[in-house]
């Protein structure tokens, strides 16, 4: 029989001892310490199967969804990760406005028509 991917269930499990505990409530942090235990468990387990895997991670997801933020607190919570993603999404800053480049094409086109017009007449 196959053995199931583990690599998934492994990044979660690492995301979930990499977190800042000092930002979140005790109540949270003790069901994702709950969860993270049973998923070592399983991680361990050369005869898992895939539904036993599958059944970890989604737990642990919940759990790390679950987290509650303590008051007072700043935690970025703009790229969260979902059931299933495999890459953790990176807020780059990117904060460009387009509009100073459309009307500076705006402007240029006008500019380039006007001056076409003349050497026409």
């Amino acid at each position: 029989r196959l053995k199931p991917n583990k690599d998934l269930l492994q990044d979660l499990i690492n995301k979930a001892n990499g977190i800042n505990r000092a930002n979140y409530t005790s109540a949270s942090l003790k069901v994702v310490d709950t969860e993270v235990e049973k998923a070592n468990v399983v991680l361990n387990n050369p005869e898992a199967t895939k539904e036993e895997v599958e059944a970890a991670v989604a737990e642990l997801t919940k759990a790390l969804a679950g987290l509650e933020v303590k008051l007072g607190s700043k935690v970025d919570t703009s790229a969260p990760v979902k059931p299933g993603d495999t890459i953790v999404g990176v807020k780059t800053g990117d904060t460009t406005n387009m509009m100073y480049s459309l009307g500076g094409l705006a402007v240029a086109s006008i500019i380039f028509y006007g001056n076409k017009k003349r050497k026409n007449k």
